[in-house]
């Protein structure tokens, strides 16, 4: 037997294994068993226990699991809507659909103990979105170790493929996700519970605000991330929701591949954002992830914050610096957000940047 063939063999077997370890999570009683939602609602109300609907909640967390089983086993409908509002984050605009909180206990209960170990379980390692142990600053590595490993064999004559998509969650179609539900899951009861909180979004999109639509989100166009990584064998390449790129030495290829993922995302319902999506040189700057990446001709890789997250903060102190003095919030108020903010330009190359912040606060409060 050739080596090629004994590696197609490991591969079928730990493909066998992963989908015989994958069916125990294909039960509708693990989800509406007492000790699964008393667990979920206990997760649930991490960060929000602060809130007097969540508090009430927890008085009588007994008997609402119990009255919440008995729904789930008769089939009762268990969505009540839900509660929308505009958020800003890093000035941009969103609009939540938060559900409330009996119902988000379910959504938990069914994203741990069916959804996420079954959807994230055959996901590329450079998914870095809203899985344990992921998040912005993970994917920010791996584009680091990712430009480190080309520039190492190509040094900076090379380019780099942004792409972001317009309206991601808004653009997802419902029968999609409904069909990667039906490669995994067979349990009729489960999958209909699933399927009821898709719909609650319309007829397309997904909504933010929803555990579901996170986990959904990421799968959603998981074979195109195997088709890069795989098929056409693209290793510097990594993915943070709607955001991703591609790291190659032609131009002229990135340029055609991006003519044949824009057809992909099409038959996904996702459209690429054609302002946003940008093929740059190494030896340029650019921005991803609200990170400044510069490339030094000796090869250092230089991150610095973008500059519309620096005015964005320093005008957020100047009006705090008015509530201060009409004595709604406090300066130690204040001290705390900075703190956060400084926090997450750790990881940067800010240290002028922090300074000349603390300077402003210095100024703003410094009566206080």
């Amino acid at each position: 037997m050739s080596r090629r063939s004994k590696r197609r063999e490991r591969r079928n077997l730990k493909r066998a294994e992963r989908k015989e370890r994958l069916k125990k999570y294909n039960d509708f009683e693990q989800v509406a068993s007492l000790k699964s939602l008393y667990n979920a609602a206990r997760k649930a109300s991490n960060g929000v226990k602060w809130k007097a609907s969540v508090q009430r909640y927890l008085l009588s967390i007994l008997f609402r699991i119990s009255r919440t089983r008995k729904d789930l086993l008769s089939g009762k409908d268990i969505r009540q809507g839900f509660i929308e509002f505009d958020l800003c984050e890093r000035g941009k605009t969103r609009h939540i659909k938060s559900v409330h909180f009996s119902e988000r206990v379910v959504q938990k209960s069914i994203c741990s103990n069916a959804l996420y170990p079954v959807l994230t379980s055959n996901l590329i390692y450079d998914n870095c979105a809203s899985q344990k142990g992921k998040g912005t600053h993970f994917a920010a590595k791996r584009l680091e170790k990712h430009l480190r490993c080309f520039l190492k064999r190509y040094g900076r004559t090379g380019y780099i493929l942004l792409i972001d998509f317009k309206g991601y969650f808004e653009s997802i179609p419902h029968d999609i996700v409904k069909i990667n539900y039906r490669k995994f899951f067979t349990d009729e009861k489960l999958l209909k519970l699933a399927d009821d909180f898709v719909d609650a979004f319309g007829e397309i999109g997904l909504g933010l605000g929803s555990e579901t639509s996170q986990i959904n989100a990421i799968a959603h166009i998981n074979y195109i991330d195997h088709y890069i990584k795989e098929y056409k064998r693209l290793h510097c390449y990594g993915r943070y929701m709607d955001d991703s790129y591609i790291i190659h030495q032609d131009k002229k290829f990135l340029e055609q591949l991006l003519c044949e993922l824009e057809v992909l995302y099409q038959s996904y319902g996702v459209t690429v954002n054609k302002k946003k999506t940008k093929i740059i040189p190494l030896n340029n700057s650019f921005s991803y992830l609200k990170t400044r990446y510069c490339i030094t001709n000796k090869g250092k890789i230089i991150k610095k914050p973008v500059r519309d997250s620096i005015v964005r903060q320093r005008k957020k102190m100047k009006r705090q610096a008015g509530l201060v003095a009409k004595g709604i919030i406090t300066s130690a108020d204040v001290l705390a957000g900075l703190v956060s903010w400084i926090g997450s330009m750790i990881h940067r190359h800010s240290r002028k940047t922090v300074f000349n912040m603390k300077k402003l606060y210095g100024e703003l409060f410094e009566k206080e």
